[in-house]
């Protein structure tokens, strides 16, 4: 029979903050006692809690995850609604592109809301993309490769929107941030380069080839860096701006390819 105030002080001996909730989650995944008690010592050592579960929650869904893949923050919850209501925009059946898409939360979000899409993903990260399949089935392309490297060519000048959560933290912040992202998450879903924002800027660069005439994209970053990155979208010819969710602490960098 399970302990759960047991459970609760090893998870606060372990640091963890919010140990009565993290222990109700443990026990309803659990099978038996065997797989609550691997669970426990797994989060104990530091794994985040959802790569321990095998889901994370995100903008209402539960969307799977493996060990050692990216976890999506409730941040860019900020990022899945702006993809969603420009993809509204432009049905019918808009063309929607996930690049660095992880286990594609984004894309999962977009086809939940706009069933009709027609979605690809991408990914370099051979365990997101399995993870990725999972969460959007045969219902979107799943890819793998460097960013729009292992695009269709027949998605050329035909994207409604293109959207990226690339990494933005720079290379030397990598080393402070917490245990459970630096050493239980691929550093390159995290490692943006010097200032973060190399990733990005290869995104930016190669977006208007991609993009219909009045095609969007939007791509995740922080306050600090989102000037720079505007900065980018203009000189790549995009009409740009800054869209800020301060409830879930979300930013992100809109632009629009204009006709010529």
């Amino acid at each position: 029979m399970t302990d759960v105030d047991s459970l609760v002080l090893r998870l606060r001996a372990a640091g963890c903050v919010f140990a009565e909730d993290e222990a109700a989650l443990l026990v309803a995944e659990a099978h038996e006692d065997a797989h609550l008690e691997a669970m426990l010592r797994e989060r104990v050592e530091g794994r985040p809690l959802e790569q321990v579960l095998g889901w994370a929650e995100f903008a209402g869904l539960r969307v799977a995850l493996e060990p050692g893949v990216f976890v999506p923050r409730r941040r860019t919850e900020h990022l899945a609604d702006l993809t969603i209501d420009l993809a509204r925009e432009a049905a019918p059946r808009p063309v929607v592109v996930e690049l660095c898409c992880g286990v594609a939360a984004i894309g999962a979000a977009v086809l939940a809301a706009v069933p009709d899409a027609d979605l690809t993903v991408a990914d370099v990260d051979p365990a997101a993309v399995r993870a990725a399949r999972r969460n959007v089935g045969d219902r979107a392309r799943v890819l793998e490769g460097d960013l729009d490297a292992p695009l269709p060519a027949s998605l050329r000048g035909r994207v409604d929107v293109l959207v990226a959560n690339a990494p933005y933290v720079p290379t030397d912040d990598i080393a402070s941030m917490p245990p459970e992202a630096r050493d239980h998450e691929p550093r390159v879903a995290l490692d943006g380069g010097t200032d973060g924002l190399d990733v990005a800027r290869r995104v930016v660069a190669c977006a208007p080839a991609w993009l219909r005439p009045g095609g969007h994209l939007v791509v995740e970053t922080s306050v600090r860096q989102a000037p720079v990155l505007r900065a980018a979208y203009l000189q790549a010819g995009l009409a740009a701006e800054v869209s800020r969710d301060e409830d879930r602490e979300g930013t992100a960098v809109v632009g629009r390819l204009d006709p010529v």
